[in-house]
């Protein structure tokens, strides 16, 4: 019989993808991979643009239920394992700035370092969604200084999707590494999971260059 809480996860090596993957195995969840070639295009074939029409990963599949956007993706897999432990009770205290911070990487940060990326000058502070770069990181910092984690003592589905962020902005020059960032995405990403998905993330994208002819 087939399990009715397999996941499918359309996925690509070494995008956003990464870390719904890494999360999944945090939570011990039974997945299947739907490998999409990015180098090759496959994301922009219609039997993909289907899924999400975007052309974006990830985006997940269970029955007849089919999320994208990283941020929905990452509450509803940890809501989905509870057991795993890692998304604060409806009724914990910790469920509100669970939920702030994972809402904040969507609608604040990614905004913000995609205009430094593009280089362009940000939305006056009344109209911007994070207001200007550096208060947004200001406010970043000021969160994890109460570590080890982003919600203090407790590791939870936001910490895989920051520790993965924080990481790959940093090697990209768009977040700065200061201590504190760069001390929370190694306690991240030096996890089982991110190292067992990093390692198998080479080896696929590898095989992608090749078969796209790059």
């Amino acid at each position: 019989m087939t399990d009715p809480n397999r996941l499918t996860l359309f996925y690509s090596p070494q995008a956003r993808a990464t870390g719904t993957r890494v999360l999944l195995e945090e939570l011990g969840a039974p997945y299947d991979l739907h490998v999409l070639n990015m180098k090759a295009g496959e994301q922009r074939q219609p039997g993909y643009l289907a899924v999400n029409p975007l052309g974006k990963v990830p985006a997940i599949r269970r029955g007849d239920a089919l999320v994208t956007e990283q941020v929905a993706i990452t509450i509803y897999l940890a809501d989905l394992f509870p057991q795993a432990g890692l998304a604060p009770a409806l009724d914990d205290p910790l469920r509100g700035p669970y939920l702030r911070w994972i809402a904040y990487y969507g609608s604040s940060f990614e905004p913000a370092v995609v205009d430094k990326f593009m280089q362009r000058e940000p939305a006056p502070v009344a109209m911007s969604p994070y207001a200007d770069y550096d208060t947004m990181l200001r406010a970043l910092e000021a969160q994890l200084a109460n570590g080890p984690y982003l919600l203090g003592e407790r590791f939870t589905a936001a910490d895989v999707l920051w520790g993965m962020a924080l990481s790959w902005t940093m090697s990209f020059g768009l977040v700065p590494k200061t201590e504190m960032f760069v001390g929370y995405a190694d306690r991240v990403t030096a996890r089982p999971a991110f190292q067992r998905v990093n390692a198998a993330d080479v080896e696929m994208a590898a095989q992608h260059a090749a078969a796209a002819g790059h």
